[in-house]
């Protein structure tokens, strides 16, 4: 007798798939870049042009970081992803006495217009695109992004990237939220529709179902609890009066990849159906406002502190999962990554991982290569199903800011993540080198260590740029900031303004927490 097999959100998976699980299945109606963009959104998806290869990095001061991303785009990199640390993620500048032990160690610490022009120095930014992972203060570092764009000499027109700007998922799972949810909102759709006439190529929102995975969610979860929250914030939008087939366009995601390869491939194309059924029953006609586009990161909760080598073949395994799903951008986590920041070697294996998917392995030759797998297509219906009983759910109180307050989601969450650890500590879940396969002594790896005196630095920097700027206009602009975040006026056209006035990050953030308050 065969032993039952199951995924971690709880589908069955059978010993032997064969037609009759296809029943009333019409494969020859589903057609990529065809409504509902279940095979893809592109008619032919990597024959035309790869995912965007990219690698999360940031780290200590703007001016190391901007090594790591010359060095990343001399290795073959196509795009830039940016972590900040700490500090900037909730609205601190560097001299804040809150920010002591943490300023450059998730990321790198950006206080002002000054730290991003070294960011990116040598870098032009209309030739590159710009992933930035920034949420409760992403107005704050786009505006800055433009402001150094509008320096460079760019056409904004031309300005590409994405910021995360994702605070549903905050308040969920991540906890890196400043304001309450209706302020927060505010600013979300403030940019919608901001960037839908000063930055039109610009993806105004990445929302996010990585950190709901990295918190324990299931691949189910992920997808319902993501699906619900791009869901409230089109329905804000909506409310603003923006018109869904313009900002609609802008809208991306970003989700995890697993180790189940077939799972992860079901979840990704289930959500494609699911959003593109979403977006038109909330009123879209453009094909564009419904296509779910959509950056992947490899899943940093699989990596393990032990062997860590093997970590080189989970990435490789979600790297597959990704482009058999039809990401259009993907980033592979380094090897080393669960006992430190990435080294330069961890983060040129990573992306080698790529592009030997790309170049070497044929997976993106064809496109939907899965497609018709009896069992593949059979799990994509059970994960896309069981999605929809969870997002009604979802609905049925009131929708993702209700089931938030309510710790609907947080309690979910936590109740998967609670029942995959006691599955690996029975055993009943192996992971490899962790609880089977062990070995008593392993050699250590060298880890990526950032030194406490960037603080220091940072502050010193603060100090001198506080004196030479004009602080009558700095006044100036925090206040009308201030009056505007009381009104109903645009906050984007002031902080970039306030920005370019060499305003810091913590001073505009907490002009709004004056008028805002914060979350508790």
């Amino acid at each position: 007798m065969s032993v039952k097999k199951m995924t971690d959100s709880g589908i069955e998976i059978k010993a032997c798939y064969t037609a009759d699980d296809l029943a009333g299945f019409q494969l020859s109606q589903e057609m990529p870049g065809q409504f509902p963009y279940t095979r893809g959104v592109q008619p032919d998806m990597y024959r035309g042009k790869l995912w965007t290869m990219r690698q999360y990095a940031g780290f200590s001061t703007a001016e190391e970081s901007n090594k790591r991303y010359h060095y990343l785009l001399s290795q073959g990199v196509m795009g830039l992803s940016v972590a900040f640390d700490l500090p900037t993620q909730i609205g601190y500048d560097s001299d804040h006495a809150l920010s002591e032990g943490e300023v450059g160690k998730v990321g790198v610490a950006i206080d002002s217009l000054e730290d991003m022009e070294l960011l990116f120095k040598g870098i032009q930014l209309e030739q590159v695109s710009t992933s930035m992972t920034i949420n409760a203060t992403g107005f704050i570092l786009l505006a800055m992004y433009v402001a150094l764009a509008k320096k460079q000499g760019a056409n904004l027109n031309k300005i590409a990237g994405t910021i995360q700007n994702d605070i549903l998922k905050e308040y969920a799972a991540r906890g890196t939220y400043i304001y309450p949810p209706k302020p927060s909102m505010r600013i979300i759709t403030d940019i919608f529709e901001w960037c839908s006439t000063s930055l039109p190529k610009w993806n105004t929102i990445s929302i996010s179902g990585y950190h709901i995975r990295e918190a324990g969610s299931t691949a189910v979860q992920e997808i319902a609890f993501t699906l619900s929250n791009g869901k409230a914030y089109v329905e804000a939008a909506l409310a603003k009066g923006l018109d869904i087939n313009v900002f609609g366009k802008r809208l991306s995601f970003f989700f995890n990849a697993h180790n189940n390869l077939f799972e992860e491939v079901a979840k990704f194309r289930a959500a494609r159906k699911m959003w593109a059924s979403i977006m038109k029953e909330l009123g879209a006609t453009d094909e564009k406002a419904m296509m779910l586009r959509f950056h992947t990161q490899t899943g940093g909760a699989t990596l393990t502190a032990q062997q860590p080598l093997n970590n080189i073949s989970r990435v490789t395994i979600q790297t597959l999962a990704a482009v058999l799903g039809g990401t259009q951008s993907l980033h592979t986590n380094g090897y080393d990554e669960a006992l430190s920041l990435p080294t330069e070697e961890a983060a040129r294996i990573a992306l080698r991982t790529q592009q030997i998917v790309a170049f070497e392995s044929g997976a993106p030759d064809t496109v939907d290569p899965l497609a018709g797998s009896y069992f593949v297509e059979s799990l994509t219906t059970e994960v896309e199903n069981k999605a929809w009983d969870l997002m009604n759910k979802i609905t049925a109180m009131g929708g993702s800011v209700s089931a938030i307050e309510q710790g609907f989601m947080q309690e979910e969450i936590a109740r998967s993540a609670f029942e995959y650890q006691r599955n690996i500590e029975s055993g009943d879940k192996i992971i490899v080198g962790v609880n089977k396969f062990t070995i008593d002594k392993e050699n250590p790896v060298p880890g990526f260590k950032i030194d406490d005196s960037i603080r220091q630095l940072q502050t010193v920097k603060l100090a001198e740029l506080k004196s030479k700027r004009d602080q009558v206009k700095v006044d100036q602009c925090l206040r009308a900031i201030k009056a505007a975040a009381s009104g109903t006026t645009n906050l984007m056209p002031l902080v970039v303004e306030a920005v370019e006035t060499y305003c810091t990050l913590g001073e505009i953030a907490d002009t709004l927490r004056q008028v805002y308050g914060e979350h508790r």
